[in-house]
């Protein structure tokens, strides 16, 4: 029987604990927060290792990461051991991620994207010979869909968004983001991968000032247990408003893995 937790930001602590034991500790990080210091991004001041490790007092080992304007589970091992483990999970794909997302247009109910990705360097000021192609995979499932009535590109009276569900069978860099556009269904906030002309009107019409992807839960073997865990969580506030304002609820889909098999 699988362990299932569930967490929502907890008002009296700075940083929104969803999880802890004395191996693993798991948070919701905020859009527009480091996972750890940077030399791309050494002037940002909210740095989530730094903070929780202040919060809980105890020495963290990260195992994963999240993008800077990706909110979302971001865990953390106390013991180097368990940082081992973890981290070896991670890197074989043994651990189920699940996102959601808003997205320009109405992609198909379900698929599967199936596209090699060239590696990126963090340091996208350095200019590297290019590297082979990686093979990569991500599930989605599209959970509900709208339309505006707004022209927001100038070609149609009405402009379609989307939410969907994704599961990263692989962990390239800017894996979501990068197959959602090849699939000409961009992720909205997106100053990397997106359309502009989506973003600014998401910014000057909901005030949107972030990407709307969100990692909603993490499946994987306890590294020390070896019990079933399942760590969960909700959007933040600034998602669900914005998706709401245009008409996609997150009722019954943030706190499930409905849609995606498995």
């Amino acid at each position: 029987m699988a362990t299932m937790i569930t967490g929502e930001p907890q008002e009296r602590e700075p940083l929104s604990i969803l999880y802890r034991d004395e191996h693993l500790v798991a948070m919701h990080k905020p859009s527009g927060m480091l996972v750890h210091p940077t030399k791309v991004d050494r002037h940002e001041q909210r740095i989530a290792l730094p903070l929780l490790r202040d919060q809980i007092g105890q020495h963290l080992y990260p195992v994963h990461r999240l993008d800077k304007p990706t909110s979302g589970i971001l865990v953390f091992a106390l013991d180097p051991d368990t940082a081992r483990e973890l981290a070896n999970a991670f890197q074989a794909h043994r651990v189920r991620k699940d996102y959601l997302a808003v997205v320009r247009g109405w992609p198909p109910l379900g698929g599967i994207i199936d596209q090699p990705l060239a590696p990126r360097d963090p340091d996208s000021r350095k200019r590297k010979r290019r590297k082979a192609p990686q093979s990569a995979m991500t599930l989605y499932h599209r959970l509900a869909c709208t339309s505006i009535p707004i022209s927001v590109d100038g070609r149609y009276t009405h402009t379609r968004y989307s939410l969907v569900r994704l599961r990263p069978v692989t962990g390239r860099r800017h894996q979501l983001r990068r197959h959602l556009k090849s699939r000409n269904h961009p992720l909205i906030g997106d100053v990397n991968y997106g359309k502009g002309i989506h973003n600014r009107f998401f910014r000057e019409q909901y005030g949107l000032n972030r990407l709307m992807l969100c990692a909603v839960s993490l499946s994987f073997e306890h590294p020390v247990t070896g019990e079933p865990l399942q760590i969960q969580t909700t959007p933040d506030g600034d998602f669900t408003g914005v998706a709401e304002a245009v008409g996609l609820s997150l009722q019954a889909v943030t706190r499930t893995a409905a849609g995606i098999p498995g």
